[in-house]
Formats: structure tokens, sequence, C-alpha cells
């Protein structure tokens, strides 16, 4: 199924006309038929906050020109702040859930490459920017989910030792309302090495008696503190 577009990314953004061309013409005027007379919003990506208006003001076999209507200063943020510190999976499984978290509102993800990390995953923050870019323009978001890698857990208890570490134990949370950083291991979960460390911080569970995946628990941890 297609998706509509909130709005489009174009680095002319902000220009009194701009003219489309190539696949995001193909997108916009054959694949969404938009024509002559209707309005499509744009952000730059070097000014974010900003949300042009333009209408089509004419429609080309390989080009559309458009007008600036408007600007405004909008910025499209969830309302509360979420940092994942998550232990490295499979790059695959980290695309599949990040236009969740964007959605979800998550402010920024840690990778941390813990003892039961396979050391051949590589992050390509680049592709997680574009899979982001994707999102952002069909749910709003006007802010970038920031990106950020540690080589140990201990690494980065030490740098955020306020962590709450999501593990199997008996504490089945049920007021998130306090919390604002989240460790989430991998698959396989916490060594007992990695344990003894984290023993001294807060622990809990999602109320579920079932298993979950890593990608599995950031994605409803996530929704359970932003949503």
């Amino acid at each position: 199924m297609d998706v509509e577009l909130i709005y489009i990314f174009d680095d002319e953004a902000g220009r009194d006309t701009l003219c489309i061309r190539g696949d995001l013409y193909k997108y916009l005027i054959k694949v969404r038929r938009h024509k002559k007379g209707d309005e499509l919003y744009f952000r730059a990506k070097q000014n974010l906050e900003i949300l042009h208006r333009y209408k089509i003001e004419s429609v080309e076999p390989r080009s559309a020109e458009l007008s600036l209507l408007f600007s405004k200063k909008e910025e499209i943020k969830s309302t509360k702040s979420l940092h994942l510190g998550w232990c490295v999976i499979d790059s695959n499984s980290i695309e599949k859930v990040l236009p969740s978290l964007c959605e979800t509102g998550v402010e920024r993800i840690s990778f941390i490459f813990c003892d039961r990390s396979q050391k051949n995953f590589k992050l390509d923050f680049k592709r997680f920017e574009r899979i982001l870019e994707a999102s952002m323009q069909q749910c709003g978001r006007s802010t970038y989910i920031e990106f950020d890698t540690y080589k140990n857990i201990e690494e980065f208890v030490t740098k955020f030792p306020d962590v709450n570490v999501f593990d199997f134990c008996q504490n089945a949370l049920q007021d998130y309302s306090g919390i604002k950083r989240v460790l989430i291991g991998c698959e396989g979960g916490f060594s007992d090495k990695e344990r003894e460390l984290l023993s001294s911080l807060k622990t809990f569970r999602l109320d579920t008696p079932m298993v979950l995946r890593s990608e599995s628990a950031v994605a409803a941890i996530a929704a359970k503190i932003l949503l």
C-alpha cells in the first residue's frame, strides 16, 4: 500500500520557486497524481524546523514548477524523551524496527557492542538516516534520532549511571512515567559478567510470559514510555 507523505525533503525548500524533476517528479505527479493547483509541504534537511507550503503552478512532461505560499517554524517531535542503549544485533533487524522507533518518538539510540553481540555486525548510520527520512516524511516528525556507539556495556553505564535495565527479573513494571533511559540486551540477553556489572541498577521486565526478541522489546518499551 502506498503511504501519503506529510511533507517532502528538498534541499531547495524555502526558495520562492521549486522545480521538481526525476524520481520526485515521477512519485508526486505520476504515482500520487498531483496536479496544477495542489498544495504540498516541504522541509530542507539543513533547516528542519521550518515547514514550507508550496502550490503546483504548472506541470510539464518531465518537470513541475511550484511557488512558495508561506514558511513557518513548526517542529514536530515527542513531548517525552527516551534514550535507548541497545546492544548490537543484526543490522537487518535494526532497520526493520527503525521506522516504528522514529514514529514513536525515540530521541537517541546508543548501540553497544556487548559480550553476545556478533562482532561482524556493521552499523551503517548513513543507511539508518535514509530509513529515518522516509519515516519522517510519512509521520511528520521533524527531528532525527541521534545515533552513537559504545564499545561495551561498562563504558555505557559509566557515562549513564541512571539507566534502567530491561532483563529477566521479578519486577514487571507498571509505571513507566519516570523512565528516560533504558538498556536492552541483544539476542540471548546479558552475560553473567555483564549482569554482575548491572546488579546495582534498576531492572525491570514487561508484563508478559513470552520471551521477546531484542527488536520486539525495543519497540514495546518505546511505545509504553512515549505513547
